[in-house]
């Protein structure tokens, strides 16, 4: 059972995107988040951690949820939970951002955008460009409406070893209940209260057997994850999305998931085309 005092924040979407807002500016504030000498965009991903009401495979339609999907058999990394986003195409998504920043934007609606302009210019423009990535890419990927979510603000960037990436994750409110369209990347959408997410009894350690090439050398991996059934499936959250997902827990409501050594172990398999996007997963309770 969670706290009476968080019970009331995850109630409230009003007082939860202002403690949202609040808090990643407080911690985007010290440090240089968007380095342009750094930037390597062929290497360079951008994903949004979607919030919104619940809706299909929640038992509280009132919920407060992740939005993730479920990646397709068609693509890399198939079965895996992800938010929506993938690599800055250049050409458009420079031309895109120009247009965030204006009144009816996602960024020009955003109570720090003023501030970044006018203070921190160079990352205003790459925070701009990643934006415009995320939301291009969650069209594609889900129809989401660019125009009608609201932006929280960004968290750390996370590198994908595995593929040799850097994620630059951003966090946006999606209001009222949008009816997503899953295009042929993505199996299904699949939403995570997030009472359940501040819930340590539904964490678990996911003991992996991957057969994935060089420079992987251990073919079995202990990882923290998080373990979520609904009346929809059975889903297990890990890797990187678990990383960003508990960076937002952290920072927002200073939660962190239990120690991994005593926690409840589920075995999973990656096969050689998990790399290659024809699926080869499965996993059971131990």
């Amino acid at each position: 059972m969670l706290a009476p005092d968080l019970e009331m924040l995850i109630a409230d979407p009003g007082g939860l995107t202002s403690r949202i807002i609040q808090t990643l500016d407080a911690h985007a504030s010290g440090a240089a988040l968007y380095d342009e000498t750094a930037a390597d965009l062929a290497a360079t991903s951008a994903v949004l951690l979607l919030l919104g009401r619940g809706g299909e495979g929640v038992e509280r339609p009132d919920d407060i949820c992740l939005i993730l999907n479920e990646r397709s058999a068609r693509v890399r990394q198939a079965g895996d939970l992800c938010y929506p986003g993938g690599s800055v195409s250049p050409r458009f998504d420079f031309n895109a951002a120009r247009l965030l920043g204006l009144p009816f934007g996602p960024l020009g609606r955003w109570p720090r955008w003023k501030y970044w302009r006018r203070e921190r210019l160079p990352e205003s423009r790459w925070l701009a460009l990643y934006l415009a990535t995320a939301l291009r890419e969650a069209f594609e990927e889900m129809r989401l409406n660019p125009l009608r979510v609201r932006f929280l603000g960004p968290l750390p960037h996370h590198r994908l070893v595995l593929f040799r990436r850097l994620i630059y994750p951003l966090v946006v409110w999606v209001p009222g209940r949008q009816r997503f369209r899953p295009n042929w990347e993505v199996a299904r959408i699949v939403r995570i209260p997030l009472r359940q997410l501040l819930d340590p009894q539904h964490y678990i350690c996911y003991r992996l057997t991957m057969a994935l090439p060089p420079p992987a050398t251990d073919p079995v991996r202990d990882v923290p994850a998080f373990r979520f059934r609904s009346p929809a499936g059975h889903d297990i959250l890990w890797g990187a999305t678990f990383r960003i997902t508990m960076a937002f827990l952290q920072r927002v409501f200073g939660f962190a998931p239990p120690e991994l050594k005593g926690l409840p172990r589920e075995d999973g398999h990656l096969g050689k085309s998990y790399l290659t996007g024809e699926r080869a997963f499965s996993s059971r309770v131990d």
